[in-house]
Parts: structure tokens; C-alpha cells; sequence
């Protein structure tokens, strides 16, 4: 098998870059430098192992979790899986009581047409057999292959927690970087400036945004871009090569994730498709600008102000969707 460039990865197993990445500081995987090449390539045995790793992550494993079951073929890897097996059961228990409890309501409901549903409520075998439900999005068939496991998280995007939140306008101090890894840098300069500024103690609610400007595979070899934003006062000056910015706001769907969790880009999309009341309104820049869709990191101001303390909040994103109500044109 001939060497694959993160570009050609991204594409064929529907990974991002920052994924790649992520997954290589964790050493879940390895690159290969080739000389006289600036970008990473992946080998046939990283494509193993990066395989595995999604199929895991289809499967609920935590990203701690893959690295032990990919190094670790014994008791420990056991333990791992016999862990998620255990929660699983419990959530398939649940299910399995709501199921029951619904189809005892369809009974009684066909059986009584005139009473209230209502009614059934004061019923104390009903109650009892409700309490201590944990909901479940856990979606579960006997035979299984890989389409059935796709379809199986499919169905489980149906019940992602999305919020809709309305972005107000705001002003910016903005951060371009192009190049191989613009994430791994762009996020410096406005560290600094934050920290210079004094920023978390003059706008204590500031947020910090990023998106992929352009996006990966509009330009050649892997090379890509990333803007970032963080909310400032309108009066507050930002210097070069920085830029100050005014963002009108909008409506998004967002859902939190867990990095590097990019994948839900995908179910998110899926989400909105699926609505009844809102479709997605993304920008007529398109994928140069990501669609105008927004990753927000939770906290980051908060903790760059504070030195990243290690016990710090961090780790968490929201994913910002932009879309409109059906039938409404903005």
C-alpha cells in the first residue's frame, strides 16, 4: 500500500485534520516523514490502527479507552470493553421498561377511548415501574455489520441534545492562519493578547470562536486555514496582524461535544435535515469559510487568563450550526 497524505485520510475516512493530530499526540497513532515532503503521510499499518480507532469510537469507546485496547490485548482491554457492556446493559434495561410502560399506555388507551390518558397517570404499577428510568439514545440489532453500526449511530443522531441559541452581534479580535496545522498556531497571538489585555477582567463573559477559513481541500497538499475570534469591548484596540471584526449574529443549532468529537459535524447536519421547524442557512461563502458555521471552545478565555491551570475547565465545544426557521427568509 503506498503512503496516504492527511489530506487523502481526511477525505477517505472522513477524519479532520485536528482528529489526525489529536489522535498522533495521544499516540493512538504514527506518521511518516518523507524527506524532501512537508506534509504527513500515513503508512498502511497507521491505516489499521486508524480504522480500528473509528470503529471504536462508533462503538462509545473514550478516546483513553482506544489507546489500552489498541497497546493492551489482555485483562485491561477486557475490563474496558466489560465496562461499556455493563452500561449498556443498564440502558437497554431502561429502554426496555419505557417500552412496556408505553405499550401498557396504548392498551389501556385502546381499551378506554373515552377516558382521559391522563388518568393513567394516578395508576401506581405505572409509576412504580417508571421510576429510576435512565433514558437511553442506545439503539441496538442482533445481526451487525458495519452499515448496521452506521445506521445504528444514525439513529442515535436523531436524539443528539441540540440547543437552539441566537448569536447576538458582537465585536472581534480575529486570527488568520494558513498552513499544514493552523490550529496548532493561531490560537498563540490571541493567547498573548488576552493575557496582555487583561481581557477575562474587562469583559468577563467574552467567547472565543474558530472556524476553518478555507476549508480543507480547497487549497493543495493538505494546506488549510483557521480564523479564531474572541468577543472584546468595541472600543478596545487590537493590533497587527490581528484584525478587529463585527459579527451580526444569527440563529445556530449547537451541541457540545468533547475533543476532538468533530464527527457530529456530520450528525448535526443530519439533525437539522431532520426538522420539522428549521433548515440550515449556511453562507454563500460556502466551504470557504466553513459555511458560517462557528466551533466555540468553552471556557477558553477563562482559562487563558488564568495560565491553563491544570485542573482548569477546558476540553469541551460547542459546534454552531447556522439555520432559519422554515419558510422564513433572512
Amino acid at each position: 500500500m503506498e503512503l496516504l497524505t492527511i489530506s487523502q485520510v481526511t477525505k477517505g475516512y472522513e477524519v479532520t485534520p485536528r482528529m489526525l493530530r489529536y489522535y498522533e499526540k495521544m499516540g493512538l497513532l504514527k506518521s511518516v516523514h518523507v524527506e524532501n515532503y512537508a506534509y504527513r503521510c500515513y503508512d498502511e499499518e497507521a491505516i489499521r490502527r486508524l480504522q480500528m480507532i473509528i470503529l471504536l469510537r462508533k462503538l462509545r469507546i473514550p478516546v483513553k479507552g482506544i489507546a489500552v485496547i489498541l497497546e493492551d490485548k489482555g485483562e485491561r482491554a477486557v475490563n474496558i470493553l466489560r465496562e461499556n457492556i455493563t452500561e449498556l446493559d443498564g440502558q437497554i434495561k431502561s429502554l426496555e421498561t419505557v417500552r412496556k410502560v408505553l405499550m401498557e399506555f396504548v392498551r389501556r388507551l385502546e381499551n378506554n377511548s373515552d377516558k382521559n390518558p391522563i388518568d393513567g397517570l394516578q395508576d401506581l404499577e405505572l409509576m412504580e415501574a417508571a421510576k429510576g428510568l435512565v433514558l437511553s439514545k442506545s439503539n441496538l440489532k442482533e445481526n451487525f455489520g458495519m452499515n448496521e453500526l452506521n445506521n445504528a449511530n444514525e439513529n442515535l443522531a436523531k436524539d443528539l441534545p441540540v440547543r437552539i441559541v441566537l448569536l447576538p452581534p458582537f465585536t472581534v479580535a480575529s486570527n488568520h492562519v494558513i498552513g499544514e496545522e493552523p490550529e496548532e498556531s493561531v490560537g498563540d497571538l490571541v493567547d498573548k493578547f488576552i493575557k496582555d489585555n487583561k481581557l477575562y477582567e474587562k469583559k468577563p463573559d467574552s467567547r472565543y470562536f474558530g472556524f476553518n477559513h478555507p476549508n480543507p481541500g480547497i487549497l493543495e497538499g493538505g494546506i488549510h486555514g483557521y480564523e479564531v475570534w474572541v468577543t472584546i469591548p468595541e472600543d478596545m484596540d487590537v493590533p497587527e496582524p490581528m484584525k478587529k471584526k463585527h459579527f451580526e449574529g444569527g440563529l445556530f443549532a449547537a451541541l457540545t461535544i468533547k475533543f476532538p468529537e468533530f464527527q457530529y459535524w456530520g450528525e448535526l447536519e443530519k439533525w437539522v435535515k431532520n426538522s420539522a421547524e428549521y433548515e440550515l442557512n449556511y453562507d454563500p461563502q460556502g466551504l470557504e469559510i466553513m459555511g458560517g458555521c462557528l466551533e466555540e471552545h468553552l471556557n477558553w478565555v477563562y482559562s487563558s487568563h488564568m495560565g491553563w491551570p491544570k485542573n482548569g475547565i477546558d476540553g469541551q465545544l460547542d459546534l454552531l450550526m447556522p439555520i432559519k426557521k422554515k419558510g422564513v427568509n433572512v
